[in-house]
């Protein structure tokens, strides 16, 4: 019996790693490593007081301060001058506050990640650069200047801003996307996003064509759905293909779900998530628009 059960467990375990899974390291990370351990404080030892001896002959007569001395005694300490203004975030924060500072200074263009909600080195650096834009000290820590200046100029970001479901960081989408039904392809992130009136109802990855056959951009249409297609110039599947520009379609690629962006396409929209790409299939029509920039 146990070694039923030893070679039932093994097999398991071989079935899981012949699977195919996205790792956190393709999701990008905000600050490369985990948060440290929390140390506990330093406590600071105060000079011990001195005790009072007490005179082995007559006890001398009590001296009077003087003046002065009388007068600086009663002066109050004066405060400590603060250093600058009050910090919200630094490295080694992890809050979600530190994961909209994130898709905040990504849509400044200064993040290229992901947000993961930890304030690492990379945090770090994109404050820097925006702070360098600004004008600011940079510091690298985000204090309330920073912050008030980053909030007047961004939106509040959106859920799949704050949570992106593709293994790319997504900058802002093209305006040519924010009207009507639209697949909106980005070169620059390797993202497909399916919009309705500016609003992602739903993202991939995806990856086009090489410098032989590249993909087309512009603006175009889906002209023709073909749910089992098969390439007659390649001889290689196409499911789910949603043609936008003559032989050029967004579709499922079994070779870009193997191997990544190792490969490409012959000039399509490879799309490796075969779950998405079937319910994105199913909610596009003929004649939705197409938008693929760079």
């Amino acid at each position: 019996m146990r070694v039923a059960v030893a070679l039932a467990a093994a097999g398991a375990a071989l079935a899981a790693a012949a699977g195919c899974s996205a790792s956190a390291d393709a999701a990008g990370s905000g600050g490369g490593s985990a948060p440290p351990s929390s140390s506990a404080p330093a406590t600071s030892e105060k000079p011990a007081e001195p005790s009072a001896t007490p005179s082995e002959t007559k006890p001398a007569k009590p001296k009077k301060k003087p003046k002065a001395e009388a007068s600086a005694s009663r002066t109050p300490t004066a405060e400590p001058t603060p250093e600058g203004p009050e910090v919200l975030m630094a490295v080694g924060d992890e809050s979600e506050q530190v994961r909209e500072l994130q898709a905040r200074l990504r849509a400044e263009g200064v993040f290229g990640q992901g947000p993961t909600a930890y304030y690492g080195p990379v945090t770090a650096d994109a404050v820097s650069a925006f702070q360098e834009d600004r004008g600011l000290p940079r510091t690298g820590e985000t204090d309330v200047v920073t912050w008030e200046r980053l909030l007047a100029r961004t939106d509040e970001p959106t859920r799949d801003e704050l949570y992106p479901p593709t293994s790319q960081a997504m900058e802002k989408p093209d305006p040519r996307c924010t009207e009507g039904r639209v697949l909106c392809v980005s070169k620059r992130s390797d993202t497909l996003r399916w919009m309705k009136d500016g609003e992602v109802l739903a993202a991939m990855d995806v990856r086009f064509g090489s410098q032989y056959t590249p993909t087309r951009e512009g603006v175009f249409e889906v002209f023709l759905k073909s749910r089992h297609h098969v390439s007659t110039l390649y001889d290689t599947p196409m499911p789910y293909a949603m043609f936008f520009s003559g032989g050029q379609a967004v579709h499922y690629s079994a070779d870009f779900a193997a191997t990544g962006y190792a490969g490409a396409s012959h000039g399509c929209v490879n799309v490796r998530d075969e779950a998405k790409i079937a319910k994105l299939f199913g909610d596009v029509r003929v004649g939705d628009k197409v938008v693929v920039y760079d």
